[in-house]
């Protein structure tokens, strides 16, 4: 068993206590619940190194599918516990229209993932595993999403279609078996593209103790199935993260005298910026992930911080981390609020957000593979 690193551990203890105390003044019970969430979250995912950028881009490069098995657990977990609750308890879910703010949101999402290095969920519990590569891109994630929410309004009156809700249009029962066969058709083509390069299925890493990690992927998507149901139970609708961090930097923009009630969004949305980042649970939860990670990796004795960056990392992280914000906001989300909070909602959007951004993940990942010395030519 690793020696606990002291200092990250009392950290992300006392700010976790600190993140719960203020979450209580706004909402009692109900926020330091968002903030207990959202530590497990942060804890599962450090654990479990769970992510949708890596997994994306290894069924690409290395036609290697075990991460992308999981996030199908994942998914298939929550909706079959999420869709019941939309049907008989009204809870609510996460809708976008089908249109081009979507596809060129999420295609765009795609491509800043590689190039960030992580999703949204991904950046919060690296940067509290002490990547500081992963600052950057979180600084501007939230820059880009400032930029996605001054220009969502062009994009919005665009052409498209209307909403598409499987439950209240079609029937729990149907919602069911098309999220259900979806999922069961990307596990078959990750298995069939597995076994054809390789002859065998990848194991996957297992779970070598549940305190200090490393968890296995499986461990990992059920632990986060787990977040999922559990936010549509106390908060009344499906995880998500990013749409925090267009108020934070809303917040930080008007505190500088930006003058942001220009933007058609923050007028209609004003109250978000002018109350505490501590009265919104989507916050809670993302500094509950940021602090659970923090707390794994101390447990875990890996907080280890590399200060030095070259010139390429730093600009992929500054690419990727606005292409990721910029997206983000057209597309009504990341990988969690758009994807996992649109399957777990049986909203179609979902379906479409997953393809579009699969395909602008596999097109950086395909163009950053390394590629083979060229054959001298025969004099």
């Amino acid at each position: 068993m690793p020696t606990i690193q002291k200092l990250p551990v009392t950290i992300a203890i006392l700010g976790f206590a600190f993140v719960a105390y203020r979450g209580a003044q706004f909402g009692a019970a109900q926020y330091v619940l968002a903030s207990f969430i959202g530590l497990l979250g942060g804890i599962a995912l450090y654990h479990a190194s769970f992510g949708f950028t890596g997994a994306w881009r290894r069924i690409v490069t290395e036609r290697r599918g075990v991460g992308l098995r999981a996030q199908v657990l994942l998914l298939g977990l929550t909706a079959l516990f999420t869709l019941p609750m939309i049907a008989w308890m009204g809870a609510g879910g996460f809708y976008q229209p089908l249109g081009l703010a979507l596809v060129a949101g999420s295609f765009l999402f795609g491509m800043g993932m590689q190039l960030g290095g992580g999703c949204g969920s991904g950046t919060l519990f690296t940067v509290g595993g002490g990547s500081t590569r992963m600052v950057i891109t979180l600084t501007f994630f939230i820059i880009g999403s400032m930029f996605g929410v001054a220009h969502r309004g062009w994009w919005f009156d665009l052409p498209g279609f209307e909403r598409v809700r499987m439950v209240q249009d079609f029937g729990i029962l149907p919602a069911l078996l098309i999220t259900l066969a979806l999922l069961a058709a990307i596990w078959f083509a990750s298995v069939v593209i597995e076994r054809r390069a390789h002859g065998s299925l990848e194991k996957g890493r297992a779970t070598d103790n549940i305190l200090t990690g490393p968890w296995s992927p499986w461990l990992g998507a059920i632990a986060l199935a787990v977040v999922g149901i559990a936010t549509m139970y106390v908060l009344n609708r499906p995880w998500g993260i990013t749409q925090a961090f267009s108020v934070w930097g809303a917040k930080v923009a008007h505190g500088a005298g930006y003058p942001i009630d220009d933007i058609t969004y923050w007028r209609v949305s004003e109250r978000q910026v002018e109350r505490s980042v501590f009265a919104s649970t989507t916050s809670l939860m993302n500094f509950g992930i940021m602090l659970g990670a923090l707390l794994a990796s101390g447990l875990a004795s890996r907080f280890a911080p590399v200060w030095r960056l070259t010139r390429m990392e730093t600009a992929t992280a500054v690419a990727g981390g606005l292409m990721m914000g910029f997206g983000a906001r057209l597309s009504g989300g990341c990988n969690i609020g758009a994807y996992l909070g649109g399957v777990a909602s049986g909203s179609l959007h979902a379906w479409v957000w997953a393809f579009f951004a699969f395909g602008g993940s596999s097109l950086v990942a395909y163009l950053r593979m390394p590629r083979p010395p060229a054959m001298a030519q025969p004099a």
